[in-house]
């Protein structure tokens, strides 16, 4: 009795994870080229402001007055304190440049909203790899290597990602930076070769590293889908 009921409740637990695997392939898909955009719209960020399309000055770095009353803005060499002095309002006095109308009031809004749907969808983006690895594994479908593979490379591009330098005081920085950093690097002095190799790994190199992390773990993922299709004669 109980080899009779084995085949055809295999065969609806197989149908069940590969329905499954279906909405979890679609949903990773679909945070895949949300986080690709994403670093995109980071690294364009990063050019038009090197390249000086749009110029402006973090509060941090100048004089600044509130109400009236003259005082000191926070160290310029201090992101955080000068993150937080431009997210409290203080009017930034100073030459801006703008770039088809993109001031860098906006081009700082903008990064923020971009670094906060990044970090989210790519958390999202290795959760669901992560759960289609678990249904993987439950219902015996095969192309375990390759999604474990998809995983942990998801894993490492969220771990390298996260701006770490906002905890760590700068000792340890991730991929993601602020407004006010991104001001502090492409103003500093880039007049020797090692300022102008930092300036590049730190928002290019970095950069580059997430993109091929990202893809090797969407092309990694891809190929787990095949094998689970292959092995299942579906293809």
């Amino acid at each position: 009795m109980n080899e009779n009921q084995t085949g055809p409740n295999s065969l609806l637990d197989t149908t069940d994870c590969l329905e499954a695997i279906g909405v979890f392939r679609g949903w990773k898909n679909f945070f895949f080229v949300i986080v690709l955009v994403c670093l995109l719209l980071v690294q364009a960020s990063f050019w038009v402001v090197n390249l000086g399309y749009i110029r402006g000055e973090c509060p941090g770095m100048i004089q600044g007055s509130v109400a009236g009353v003259g005082q000191n803005v926070q160290d310029p060499n201090d992101a955080d304190a000068a993150l937080a002095a431009d997210e409290s309002g203080l009017d930034v006095s100073g030459i801006e440049k703008s770039f088809f109308g993109v001031t860098f009031k906006h081009l700082a809004m903008g990064i923020r909203i971009v670094n906060a749907v990044l970090i989210l969808t790519g958390m999202l983006y290795c959760l669901t790899i992560l759960m289609a690895l678990k249904i993987s594994l439950v219902g015996r479908l095969g192309g375990i290597n390759h999604i474990c593979r998809a995983f942990f490379l998801s894993l490492l591009m969220i771990l390298l990602l996260l701006p770490w330098q906002r905890i760590f005081g700068g000792i340890v920085i991730g991929a993601i930076y602020t407004p006010c950093e991104l001001v502090k690097w492409t103003s500093a002095d880039t007049g020797e070769i090692f300022n102008i190799i930092f300036l590049y790994l730190r928002f290019s190199g970095f950069w580059l590293l997430m993109l091929l992390l990202l893809i090797c773990s969407q092309l990694r993922s891809g190929r787990w889908t095949k094998t689970i299709l292959r092995r299942l004669e579906v293809i």
